[in-house]
This record gives structure tokens, sequence and C-alpha cells, in this order.
């Protein structure tokens, strides 16, 4: 049984976090350096984005866990570090400022940073907040959750509680997203930490498996970011027998991970930049899980079929349009469309043809805040789910100044 817990990245026994503003970035009340921690050094394993442009922080952080192992976890906002001349040299000087602090090797630090790309990165205000930002250090996951936002308009933790070998573990994480979000991996920031004891091999098993249905299935904007990465230590002081192996626990923490990776996929997409509306598109009936997860993509990255949503029109056509288009192999003589929320469900297309509905009670049901759209391909077992957010006229706002 999987249980939500509150405590986020610091519900795990042996990690404690903190954040703070240092002064990265101008505003006083944004916080903008994070710090996790873990008591003794872990397990890790990662998963990067997919964009050839890559910031400094992801290529000192995949050199410092090419070995399985790292004990903390620094991450700033306000600055991405991101083509920049002296980028590694930036981020190799935060990890190593870091060690100092905690007595920990350099090469056991995780390096992340978010913000605006092609800004010279100024290690200063870091340096100079480093005391009080490990001083600080807590069983409270919130600064940590806070300090990596940027254009979020709200913190984004989740943490659950399950069994394994007889012992009660824990898993929680952390993210941060709002935009530059597009399928493939990673297109945001996520970290997460865990008392299971588990082996490296088995950890980037788990982690790399569980995004293909979770993170990859998420999209705001269709951009896809250069710097972010979800990142997961396992430091098992939960003092179960490793897994080593598929088994039982393996499933078990998959489980738990599932749960904690949907949650905050959710959150991301419904706090999508300028966002009213979480958007969530479930495709069943499908010959392959290949063409479930296409269409739901195309689907939810439909900026038509997006703005319908905001305005509250059950515009279907613009949901056929969007699986015409993905490149899946479908017949669209057999697909069936409908529009769920809190306010009741209805059929508005069956066998690729439009039928009559109540436009009344369809707009009742696209106003509300979560809304599922409901795709029966009819030809076969598979399905999947991808989730977004509509498109509003604050997302052009937010992302026409983002820079100045």
């Amino acid at each position: 049984m999987i249980k939500i817990i509150d405590g986020g990245v610091c519900a795990a026994k042996g990690f404690r976090a903190n954040g703070i503003h240092c002064g990265i970035r101008k505003n006083k009340l944004k916080k903008d350096l994070a710090l996790i921690v873990s008591d003794n050094v872990a397990n890790a394993a990662a998963v990067y984005t997919t964009n050839l442009v890559k910031g400094a922080p992801l290529t000192v952080t995949k050199a410092h866990i090419a070995d399985g192992k790292a004990q903390a976890v620094i991450c700033n906002s306000g600055n991405a570090n991101t083509c920049n001349a002296d980028g590694i040299e930036k981020a190799e000087m935060m990890s190593d400022i870091l060690s100092s602090k905690l007595g920990i090797a350099a090469s056991d630090i995780v390096v992340a940073s978010t913000g605006v790309i092609g800004q010279v990165m100024d290690i200063t205000p870091i340096e100079n907040g480093m005391d009080e930002l490990v001083g600080g250090l807590s069983l409270n996951s919130t600064a940590a959750a806070e300090a990596i936002m940027t254009t979020d308009t709200v913190k984004k933790e989740i943490a659950v509680e399950f069994t394994i070998d007889g012992k009660t573990c824990r898993l929680g994480g952390i993210a941060k997203g709002s935009g530059m979000i597009h399928p493939n991996m990673a297109t945001m920031l996520v970290f997460i930490t865990t008392d299971v004891s588990i082996s490296s091999d088995m950890l980037q098993k788990a982690l790399s498996t569980d995004i293909q249905n979770t993170f990859n299935m998420v999209s705001v904007d269709g951009d896809t970011s250069t710097n972010d990465m979800v990142v997961v230590l396992a430091n098992g002081q939960a003092g179960n027998t490793e897994i080593k192996e598929d088994g039982e626990d393996f499933k078990i923490f998959m489980k738990a991970l599932n749960t904690v990776t949907v949650a905050l996929c959710k959150m991301l997409a419904g706090d999508g930049e300028g966002a009213t509306k979480l958007l969530e598109c479930r495709v069943s009936g499908a010959e392959s899980l290949a063409i479930a997860k296409t269409v739901a993509k195309s689907i939810i990255c439909s900026s038509l079929t997006k703005a319908a949503m905001f305005g509250a029109d059950a515009n279907w056509g613009r949901v056929l349009c969007a699986i015409g288009y993905s490149g899946a192999k479908v017949d669209v003589n057999k697909i069936d469309v409908s529009f769920k929320s809190n306010a009741g469900e209805i059929v508005v297309c069956q066998d690729g043809a439009g039928v009559e509905f109540s436009e009344e009670k369809a707009k009742e049901i696209l106003l509300e805040k979560e809304i599922e759209i409901i795709v029966d391909l009819k030809s076969g077992e598979f399905a999947s789910t991808a989730w977004g957010c509509d498109l509003t006229y604050d997302y052009v706002k937010i992302n026409g100044d983002y820079r100045t």
C-alpha cells in the first residue's frame, strides 16, 4: 500500500534541505538557491534533457555521478548557466564551494541551474550565501522547493510511505517547471530522495523506465529546455535488503516512484505558464503503446486544442485534427472522443464523426480546472496518458519579456 505523506525530499530518513535568497535574482522575496543533503553517500540515478544545447551544470553532474554515487544537490534559479564560455568552471566552483562547507567530495555533488540562458553566472552571491544555506539545513522541504522555482506560481512537492522487506520506506520529490516543457526528457527540474536500499543500476533502471510514461508525457508549450534533469538519490537508511534485481520489492519501489512522478507531472502541467486548467488526455484502444503515446502527446501539444480548452469550447474537431497529423497509424473512422471533468462527461464524437450534444453542458464541463480528453481508438488493447494545460493570453505576456 502506497500512502501519501508530507515531507517532500525530507520525508525519507537521512535527508535535509534548505533554500535561501542569495542575490542571483533581483527580487529579494524570491529564493534562488536550494540545497538537498543526505547524511551518507547515496546511490544516484539521473536522466537529462534531449536538447543538443545543454547547460553546463548537466555536463558537470553527469561526470560527478558517473560512478552512481552522490550525497548532495545544489541548485540555483535565476540564471541557467547555459551557453557561457566559463559555464563548466562556474558549475564546478558551485560544487567546490559546497564541498568545503559540507566536508564531502565535490564529485558527490549534483549541480543544477535554471533561469535565463546566455547570461554569465556571477558566483559571488552563491559563495556569500553558502554559510546561510548550509547552516539552515532542516527536515523541512518547502524552502528548497521554493528556491528552484522560476515562473512557477506554486511549489511542487510530494512524498509517499510504503513497505519493502518489512521495513517502512519513504520516497519524496520536489519539482520546478512552468514553461519550456515538452517531451522528451527532461524538461523540468525534479529532485527525488528515498531511504530505500537499491543498487545504482536498479535505481537507474527504475527511473529510465518510469519517465517514459510520466515526464516524457508532459507538455506545456512545445519547447524542450536546455538545462533540466531528474535526479534520484537513495541512501539506504530504511534498512531493507538491497534491491539488486527484478522482483516483488522492485515492483513495489517502481509503484512508489510512479505515484510520486505522476503527481509531479500533474503539478507541472497544471502550473504551466499562464495556465488556468490542467489537461489530461487518456488514449485507449490503440494497436500499440507507441501509437497510444503518439496520439496522446499530439493532442496535448496541439495549440488549437489548448486554446479551445482555455475558451471552454468543445471543438472536438481539433482533437481529431491532432490525431490525424500525429503520424500514428489509426483508423479515423473508429475514433470516439469525450470530455470529462467534475461537472460530468459528454460524448462529442463517435466513429470519427460528430454527434449531437448539449453545448451548454459541454461548456459547463470545460469550465472546470481539471479536464480529461478521452479518446478511444477502438483498434487494440494499448493505452497511454499525457498531461498538459490550456493556452492563454498570459503565456505570451510571460514569455514576451521573460529576459528583460
